[in-house]
């Protein structure tokens, strides 16, 4: 049985932090308040703040200038890389993107999915699967959940493609607007379906890329699974030293 754990306290400052640096809040070159101004206006102890700031210089976001403070970076090279998968989730274009949708209708939320939306693990939701394929060989399956009170008064539940992209669709109907996406990137074992869908041998994992993405006040507006089969990638990563 799988467990929803809420990040502790410095993560979630952290991320707070990261999403300011993000939308230029602080801009790269900038100082970020001092550990006191952060105590204050999180309300959290120095020790999280302190976690917290050490967890950003680490992911390559902040370092630290002797005689000047914590200085803001440049947006890692990694973090550009991984998060392209975000971005693609939510700007595919379903009639013009090579693939096709292989599956609309409502089902029970995952798990997984029901913490991102904060919804009951027993409430319905509405899931559209896209199957990307290349040389006809499938490589990547994007499963994207909307809540029902969202679904209203749109195309998404239409078996049909859409001739828009999700986000530019649900933002035209329904009047939100995108602003964040956060990504939860792990490795599993794909369900039964997911493994017929990606023509997968038995015993072969995928990695999952959890997409988030959410209005100003990060409220989920959608959630995109997107599952890329482990034999058929090729991941680099680059790390800073100290």
């Amino acid at each position: 049985m799988a467990y929803e754990v809420e990040a502790p306290k410095y993560v979630r400052l952290a991320q707070t932090i990261q999403r300011r640096i993000e939308d230029g809040t602080y801009p790269p070159g900038t100082r970020v308040p001092s550990e006191n101004q952060l105590v204050q206006a999180f309300g959290m102890s120095r020790p999280t703040v302190v976690r917290a700031l050490e967890l950003l210089k680490r992911d390559g976001w902040l370092e630290s200038r002797q005689g000047y403070g914590t200085i803001v970076r440049r947006r890692p090279a990694a973090v550009e890389q991984k998060d392209r998968r975000g971005r693609e989730a939510l700007e595919r274009d379903e009639l013009h993107s090579p693939g096709r949708l292989v599956e609309v209708g409502e089902v029970p939320v995952p798990a997984r999915v029901a913490s991102a939306l904060g919804l009951p693990r027993r409430a319905k939701v509405l899931m559209r699967r896209f199957l990307v394929e290349e040389d006809g060989e499938p490589v990547e399956l994007i499963s994207s959940y909307f809540p029902a009170g969202l679904v209203e008064g749109t195309e998404l539940g239409n078996a049909e493609p859409l001739s828009s992209t999700t986000r530019a669709h649900l933002e035209a109907r329904k009047k939100v607007r995108f602003d964040h996406v956060t990504e939860r990137v792990s490795a599993r074992m794909p369900e039964r379906g997911e493994a017929e869908i990606l023509e997968l041998p038995d015993g072969v994992p995928v990695l999952s890329v959890l997409v988030v993405a959410c209005d100003a006040s990060s409220q989920a507006l959608q959630v995109s699974d997107v599952l890329l089969p482990a034999d058929r990638q090729e991941l680099e990563d680059t790390y800073r030293l100290s």
